[in-house]
């Protein structure tokens, strides 16, 4: 199986997961939700729906370049939320978590998207196709 395969299966799998948690536990991500987003609980959820779609459509050969960047502009879009939890230090079911976590959190926001452009095949850099 080549890498890139591999790379779209492990982002599919992580983004499903990551849409069953917002829908099925949004209070934590609701809470890191930036007081200038409107109805917090409504995008959370349409965060949730956005990561399903986003997982599935790497896995369909003709929407996969529309999920890859689909994803990459969500990750993109949620960025704020991870930089309000880490600013704010705001405590997810009594627990405050340090810049142990916050800070690799924040820096792989920009491999994350890349890593979305890439198994999507949006992108080859910096790889070169053969």
């Amino acid at each position: 199986m080549r890498v890139r395969t591999i790379a779209r299966i492990t982002l599919a799998v992580l983004y499903a997961l990551a849409g069953v948690a917002h829908l099925t536990r949004p209070a934590g991500f609701v809470a890191i939700t930036p007081d200038w987003v409107p109805a917090p609980a409504l995008v959370v959820a349409l965060t949730g729906v956005a990561e399903l779609a986003g997982a599935i459509g790497l896995m369909i050969q003709p929407l996969r370049r529309a999920a890859g960047v689909g994803l990459a502009l969500y990750a993109l879009c949620v960025w704020p939320a991870n930089i309000n939890h880490a600013l704010n230090d705001i405590a997810l079911g009594g627990v405050h978590l340090s810049w142990w976590y916050h800070g690799p959190r924040l820096v792989l926001q920009p491999i994350i998207i890349w890593w979305a452009l890439w198994a999507g095949a949006v992108i080859d850099w910096p790889f070169r196709r053969r």
